[in-house]
């Protein structure tokens, strides 16, 4: 059988859930790495190439749009583009549990939220028709094979900031979202649990014990 060329790479990776086999149940992720990005001077070009803008016109675009969404974003406001809707996190800066005893400066943001809009599904779907294709790059290991290296990577989050999340815990230790929630429940669990999980606004924290 011929090897597939086209189609959206991706990579096998072992997860510290167990099969009815008994071995690590297996999940998949886009290839990704520094080769599989695309910036947006990359974009630019391909832009003044292909469509109807200038050379430099999209970069010029991009700039002007996030100063103008984030005066607006720093006001409350969502900011509903065809890409999706911005929105900002707030946080408290400690722990209160009496709603009285919030001050303005116990208030931060805490980053924005990105829910992509329906026509990106729409767009993706007209493009997708290669499927997809396993990478010829292979690891012998995968990001949560390597608990050693993570519970360091825990430790040092915890020691600079004082609390995780799992969108933090996510970025740092290159995981998904799943794994990365699965994980810091797992530390929360058990007669020794290294964490202690607090809800705090719409999102959970977790703090070392």
């Amino acid at each position: 059988m011929a090897k597939k060329t086209g189609g959206m790479p991706y990579m096998v990776y072992a997860s510290p859930k167990k099969g009815q086999d008994g071995r690590n149940i297996v999940y998949v992720r886009p290839e990704g790495g520094p080769r599989m990005k695309l910036n947006t001077e990359q974009i630019d070009a391909l832009c003044a190439k292909y469509g109807a803008m200038r050379s430099g016109e999209l970069q010029l675009v991009m700039k002007e749009f996030m100063h103008w969404a984030a005066e607006w974003l720093v006001k409350g406001y969502r900011v509903e583009t065809p890409l999706g809707s911005f929105a900002p996190k707030l946080r408290l800066k400690r722990e209160i549990t009496d709603p009285d005893d919030v001050q303005d400066c116990d208030v931060e943001l805490d980053g924005i939220d990105f829910t992509p809009a329906k026509l990106w599904d729409e767009e993706l779907q007209h493009w997708k028709h290669d499927g997809f294709r396993k990478s010829e790059r292979l690891y012998s290991s995968e990001p949560l094979a390597d608990m050693d290296n993570l519970e360091q990577m825990l430790h040092r989050l915890l020691e600079q900031r004082g609390y995780v999340t799992v969108n933090i815990f996510k970025a740092s230790a290159s995981l998904t979202y799943h794994s990365a929630r699965e994980l810091l429940n797992k530390w929360c669990e058990g007669e020794n649990p290294k964490l202690q999980k607090t809800r705090m606004g719409n999102a959970y924290i977790y703090t070392e014990i």
